[in-house]
């Protein structure tokens, strides 16, 4: 249970920032985002408890914990300001969630279409389109009234920084690994001096609960949202896969494409039931898998009952209430790490990629195409609704290009004239007609007669030795 709540701490603040961003984009108050919360913990609980013990065709049964993926919130944040609310991103997660369990199976024969120059693409991406989210929870939020921009919350915002960013040199690995949520504990604890947070509303309500199945509406289901979050899956399927491949390497332990699959299965499952109870696409968190490394502690057990952890702090909205009343800009403070680690973690990724120009072209280009939507949010406001909501997504935008481009550049050979290592010297062909052919050993004509082979060339000048072998 000690190393399971270990788990639980590396993990919370990534896992509890998805809902506080769409509950801000929202615009919940918050008790309701208390439940997106509260609700996010409860699934990402029973989400990783299914893939660390499994059962048949679900669960990878390594040590993952699952939780709500960033992937998916830019897009998210698309179709909520499409006009369909909180009902059409739920019906959109649900969709897709159920989509991706039938492809599951498939997606291991389209991992080549995912190399490093794609991957890297969308995880930088992910990072850079929700820089304007933290700016503005540094701002104040949509909360903040006529307080928005000023230098009370841009310091407050600062000093979170400042405080993790001095955790993180500590020395102290234990204080390392859990600089987010201390920078933001503390970060807190500055506001509550500067009389900047606001925790009345803590205690109204339940203190336990069970999470309402849609207490935000019936799910609403649109084309466009769906497949732009089809997009949102595939990223999803990546991330999983990678990790499952390196907590597999850290055990020990074998993977093959059908434990890929139910590990797979196991996400789409839980991505699928996630929007009932009111929360969003479920993934592996990639720092747990760091921290298994790192403590050596490679039982699947100890993620289960970091799972069941999860699941009892889902059962208590008292603190999704106390999370929601974190004042914007500490949120906004540690943002910048959170979600500068995502784009860091995507550069490093396009390290790995082939240092060519082709994969240069398709970086820039799929880079720029994904910051469109960021720079300029009417780009695509003359186009069908439809298209507006897939490319309205910076993710969406970024992962189209890039796996059309991998695609159109890498895999095809169109344009490209492939060239053997192997050399021979120039003179050696003069003796050569169109048409002959090399059989075993046997140089043949046209007409299929042998040609003489002399192994020695007369000796006069500009002749140069025969090359051995």
């Amino acid at each position: 249970m000690a190393y399971g709540f270990q788990h639980v701490l590396t993990m919370y603040g990534g896992i509890i920032a998805p809902p506080l961003v769409m509950g801000g984009a929202a615009g919940m108050d918050t008790a309701e985002m208390g439940v997106l919360v509260a609700s996010c913990l409860f699934i990402g609980g029973l989400a990783t408890i299914l893939q660390t013990l499994g059962v048949p065709f679900f669960g990878a049964q390594l040590p993952l914990v699952q939780g709500t993926s960033f992937s998916g919130v830019a897009t998210m944040i698309a179709i909520l300001n499409g006009g369909g609310g909180m009902p059409a991103v739920f019906g959109a997660v649900l969709a897709s969630g159920a989509i991706g369990i039938i492809i599951a199976p498939f997606f291991a024969k389209l991992l080549r279409f995912f190399p490093p120059v794609v991957t890297g693409v969308v995880i930088t991406i992910i990072g850079v389109s929700l820089f304007p989210v933290t700016a503005d929870w540094a701002m104040g939020g949509a909360s903040a009234g006529d307080s928005y921009g000023s230098l009370k919350n841009i310091a407050l915002a600062a000093i979170t920084l400042l405080i993790l960013l001095a955790l993180s040199k500590s020395g102290v690995p234990a204080l390392s690994r859990l600089s987010i949520l201390l920078s933001i504990a503390l970060g807190t604890l500055v506001a509550v001096f500067l009389g900047m947070a606001d925790f009345s509303q803590v205690l109204t309500g339940d203190i336990f609960a069970v999470p309402t199945p849609f207490a935000f509406g019936a799910p609403v289901f649109e084309i466009g949202a769906i497949i732009s979050m089809m997009i949102v899956i595939l990223v999803t399927y990546t991330e999983t896969t990678a990790d499952m491949l390196a907590v597999a390497e850290v055990t020990g332990s074998k993977v093959d494409s059908r434990r890929i699959a139910n590990g797979l299965r196991a996400d789409m499952l839980s991505s699928t039931v996630a929007p009932i109870f009111n929360t969003f696409t479920q993934s592996a968190f990639a720092q747990n898998v760091g921290l298994v490394a790192i403590t050596g502690v490679k039982s699947r057990f100890v993620v289960a009952a970091g799972g069941g952890i999860l699941v009892v702090l889902g059962l208590l909205p008292m603190l999704g209430r106390v999370v929601a009343s974190i004042p914007s800009p500490v949120l906004g403070g540690a943002g910048v790490v959170l979600f500068g680690s995502v784009a860091a973690a995507g550069i490093r990724t396009l390290a790995k990629a082939k240092d060519d120009n082709m994969n240069m072209l398709i970086i820039a280009t799929s880079l720029a195409f994904g910051c469109i939507p960021m720079v300029k949010p009417d780009f695509y406001a003359e186009f069908p609704a439809w298209v507006g909501t897939i490319f309205q997504s910076s993710i969406s935008s970024a992962t189209i290009m890039a796996v059309l481009l991998n695609i159109i550049f890498n895999e095809l050979n169109w344009g490209k004239q492939e060239t053997s290592l192997r050399t021979v010297y120039k003179y050696q062909l003069a003796g050569l007609e169109d048409g002959d052919r090399l059989i075993d050993g046997k140089l043949y004509d046209s007409k299929g007669l042998e040609i003489q082979v002399i192994s020695e060339q007369p000796g006069h000048a500009g002749d140069r030795p025969m090359p051995q072998g």
